[in-house]
């Protein structure tokens, strides 16, 4: 049988600079250390890392508010649709080249966005007869879309799928532990970021952390990543676990589903939707918190204070989610997510009619987005195995990322229209409805 490249990759140096076989433990608990700095990692390239640096960046290109946000757009769009072609890579040439290229690539963007202003100025004293504002508006797309697809893409989409390969039966357990740190690392990041750019201009700040990425988590990658257990002569959760059948929803695994398969499936179709669909009206909501909540009679601190108590209420979800998925089937968990965005999007409809509205948008906000981290990481792997989990996990989130995209520009246009979010918001709880009632036959199609 023919070799791939990343397999005669790793024959050659799957054991530099250590065999995880050598390891006093089972390597996977180090594997779910390194996903979580890899995830981790990724914040600059994500929208609550992007924001902290979205008034410099006006006020250092003289660009306007919508037009930046246009560029974020299309920059989150082609990234969106290259990821799909990043997974393919991935499966091809496993988690470490992939993981350090783009550790090293973000690093790159990052500098470069840090010069942004310096290279605009430059480039138009070079191009007099281009309109400055248009060249600005293409570069900085460039560096959007370099920063989304590596950082939000790449880096996410490797780090998570590594430590779904380390686990079979305890797969939930793990992303229990993923999700809990990395949710608690995402919410404190602003003001981490905000300190650096007090203590080195948002230039230093960007430019420190593309050494951080380019350097020093190259390092980490190179030392601490690895792929598939059995590359190792090791099994996923470092012994076989016996469960009874009825017990087990992961098996039997009938089959590896190639992405061509897989897209063929009912199954896959509601449970990508529903996560793109939470992609697009979170982002939408987040984006344009302060202004919904503006014109339903309340003041910015009653908008930014709803996302510690929503992130609580995620993390007790999560949890407690990652621990039963390893017991129950996939569909119920997608079930709960669905009915999370429909309580959030019902109470943002009517979040003017009482003070309980707001509470109740923070349980619906907790539930949904604790359920997503568990969907997004433990479907893929379960309904179609691990040999295609790049194309198929990268394909997913190709939709995810677009669907973050065109949610705010979506909300954009309700509020033009109408000076209201409803008509967005009304549009999402049509859709929301439509998968929950599909849902109920969204089945794993690899139970035998």
């Amino acid at each position: 049988m023919t070799r791939s490249r990343g397999q005669l990759f790793y024959e050659r140096f799957r054991n530099i600079p250590f065999s995880p076989v050598r390891w006093p433990f089972f390597y996977g608990w180090v594997v779910i250390f390194a996903g979580i700095i890899g995830i981790i990692m990724s914040i600059p390239g994500q929208t609550i890392g992007v924001s902290v640096f979205t008034d410099h960046l006006i006020g250092a290109l003289d660009i306007g508010r919508v037009n930046l946000s246009t560029a974020y757009m299309v920059g989150t769009l082609l990234s969106g649709l290259c990821i799909p072609f990043a997974g393919k890579i991935y499966d091809k040439y496993g988690v470490r080249p992939v993981v350090i290229t783009a550790g090293f690539l973000m690093g790159l963007t990052l500098i470069y966005l840090a010069r942004i202003a310096d290279i605009t100025s430059f480039v138009s004293n070079l191009a007099l007869f281009i309109d400055p504002a248009v060249i600005i508006f293409v570069l900085i797309t460039a560096g959007f879309f370099s920063l989304r697809f590596f950082g939000q893409g790449v880096l996410t989409m490797v780090s998570r799928n590594m430590v779904m390969k380390w686990f079979d039966k305890r797969r939930g357990f793990a992303n229990a532990i993923l999700g809990i740190t990395i949710s608690f690392g995402f919410s404190y990041s602003p003001q981490v970021l905000d300190m650096l750019i007090q203590g080195n201009t948002w230039q230093g700040a960007w430019q420190t952390l593309g050494i951080i990425s380019g350097v020093g988590f190259v390092i980490f990658a190179f030392v601490f990543f690895r792929d598939n257990p059995t590359m190792y002569g090791l099994i996923p959760d470092g012994k076989r676990i016996i469960k009874k059948k009825e017990d087990d929803p992961n098996i039997p695994l009938l089959k590896e589903y190639n992405l061509k398969e897989a897209k063929a499936t009912f199954s896959f179709w509601i449970f990508n939707l529903s996560l793109a669909l939470q992609a697009l009206y979170v982002t939408a909501f987040t984006f344009h918190v302060i202004s919904v909540f503006a014109v339903n009679g309340y003041d910015q601190r009653a908008a930014i204070t709803i996302f510690l108590p929503s992130s609580v209420v995620a993390v007790i979800f999560h949890f407690a989610g990652s621990w039963l998925s390893d017991h129950m089937r996939l569909k119920y968990f997608l079930l709960l997510q669905v009915f999370g965005m429909l309580v959030s999007m019902f109470a943002l409809l009517f979040l003017d009619f009482s003070p309980a509205s707001r509470w109740v948008l923070i349980a619906g906000n907790g539930i949904m987005n604790g359920m997503f981290g568990i969907l997004s990481a433990v479907t893929w792997p379960r309904f179609f195995g691990v040999k295609h989990l790049g194309a198929i996990s990268g394909y997913a989130m190709g939709w995810t990322v677009i669907g973050s995209a065109l949610g705010p520009f979506m909300f954009s246009l309700s509020y033009r229209a109408t000076g209201q979010y409803d008509i967005a918001v009304g549009i999402c709880i049509v859709a929301a409805l439509t998968l929950f009632i599909l849902g109920f036959r969204a089945e794993n199609i690899n139970r035998g």
